[in-house]
């Protein structure tokens, strides 16, 4: 199919559902701003993971979930992202569709175990996997409302991108910016297809653990939330309120400042600074949930570099609560393979980006960070300690036919001194070559 084909055969789609939204007789003039706005791009992400676990315990068996040592894996996706702009009148209407699909290109010769694919029975990698996400949206003034699946990015349900199809969640979210500076959040999240899985599934607790075939046993029936968030000082300042609830599983407050402070024309400060206070909902089906985390991640950008400081503590009777398979990234010291999160757990961070476009190689970047975290209390473990160290080239190519292809390597270990996949060092190497379509 050409170019010019695949760009009227979407157009045609956005316009058959444009017709079904807006349900005016003057088409023609209501669908101009549903297409006109409408934004499609395909990403195409080839995704390799290898995972080789390190005993450091005392099991008799080869480490990791696979009892071979490895988790090693290779798929090939195609991630279709079109956003339609929304209807004129009164009240606009719009829709999103996500369409996601993975190819099994290695499946490890049984070392699974990567997340990048389902696992199913016998421990066979699934050869594909995918699924159709469709969120329909109305507007009024700033106002807007969706309802479907999609992936969220919010500061206590943050959608986890970082394997070969990014986590989608269903349910309902409305946005408001009629206030100048500030934008209110509410909504319901009623389940959610994680990253590895093509079904959906109820939502349960990160740290619950017990499972039955494979499934949470674990769960609620709705995650509740409500946000606000004001920005001042010319947009460098912003504070943010939320609270969520997994009914009878847990229920949570989050504070956030973020700030940005220009010290020169060459240096600028930043930071972000986040409070959680946590507890126990309704029946408590998992158990005592009172949880205060801390966490801080400061910053200098100095020309071409820019150095971080991150600071994060967990305090209470449990670890830090996130629905089961969102990202941790609104923590301080979240990384690529792990968070630092469980009960009582204190870490600290450091960082060192450096853009290559100061030495004339723009499009070249180099990310080197250690995390260290200790006093960790789970499953036993009375003081637990763990450590990371990860480092990311990428590199994105700005001109020519594969214009914004991007490459990275991330290179990492973890070394941790409980658990029964203690420990273990990574390579993941991802190719992203983006196609805008309209």
């Amino acid at each position: 199919m050409s170019k010019h084909t695949r760009k009227h055969h979407v157009t045609l789609s956005l316009l058959t559902l444009a017709t079904l939204g807006a349900g005016a007789p003057s088409f023609a003039d209501d669908a101009h701003g549903f297409v006109e706005d409408a934004k499609v791009n395909l990403n195409l992400r080839n995704f390799y993971f290898n995972r080789n676990f390190v005993d450091n315990g005392k099991s008799v068996v080869v480490p990791g979930a696979t009892h071979r040592g490895a988790a090693d894996e290779w798929t090939q996706s195609f991630i279709l992202d079109a956003k339609s702009g929304f209807t004129n009148g009164l009240v606009g209407f719009g829709v999103d569709v996500l369409g996601l699909m993975s190819y099994k290109l290695d499946g490890g010769r049984g070392t699974y175990g990567s997340q990048l694919l389902p696992v199913h029975d016998n421990n066979t990698p699934a050869d594909s996997f995918g699924r159709l996400a469709i969120a329909g949206k109305a507007k009024i003034s700033k106002t807007e409302l969706k309802i479907g699946e999609w992936m969220p990015v919010l500061p206590i349900v943050r959608a986890d991108d970082g394997r070969s199809l990014p986590q989608t969640l269903k349910g309902g979210q409305l946005t408001s910016k009629e206030i100048k500076d500030v934008t209110l959040y509410a909504g319901q999240f009623s389940g959610n297809s994680q990253r590895n899985d093509a079904s959906m599934e109820r939502l349960s607790l990160n740290t619950a653990g017990t499972t039955i075939h494979g499934k949470p046993s674990i769960s609620g029936d709705h995650y509740n939330f409500a946000g606000a968030e004001y920005t001042f000082n010319d947009k460098r300042t912003l504070v943010g309120a939320w609270y969520g609830q997994l009914e009878d599983i847990y229920h949570q407050k989050y504070f956030q400042v973020l700030h940005s402070q220009p010290i020169t024309d060459n240096i600028t400060a930043g930071a972000n600074l986040g409070y959680f206070i946590g507890d126990t909902d309704g029946s408590g089906l998992a158990g005592d949930q009172d949880n205060r985390t801390m966490s801080g991640l400061f910053s200098l950008k100095v020309g071409f570099n820019t150095f971080y400081v991150g600071l994060q503590k967990v305090m209470g009777e449990a670890a830090w609560q996130r629905i089961a398979g969102t990202s941790g990234g609104t923590l301080a010291n979240d990384s690529y393979g792990w968070s630092y999160e469980l009960k009582d757990e204190k870490s600290w961070q450091v960082r060192h980006d450096y853009n290559f476009a100061g030495l004339g190689v723009p499009g070249l970047t180099l990310m080197n960070r250690f995390i260290e975290g200790s006093n960790v209390h789970s499953n036993g473990v009375t003081d637990g300690e763990d450590r990371g160290r990860e480092t990311e080239v990428a590199y994105v190519l700005q001109s020519g036919t594969f214009k914004n292809l991007s490459l990275r390597w991330r290179n990492s270990s973890l070394r941790r001194n409980y658990g029964n996949t203690n420990s273990f060092d990574e390579n993941r190497v991802i190719i992203q070559y983006p196609i805008s379509f309209l």
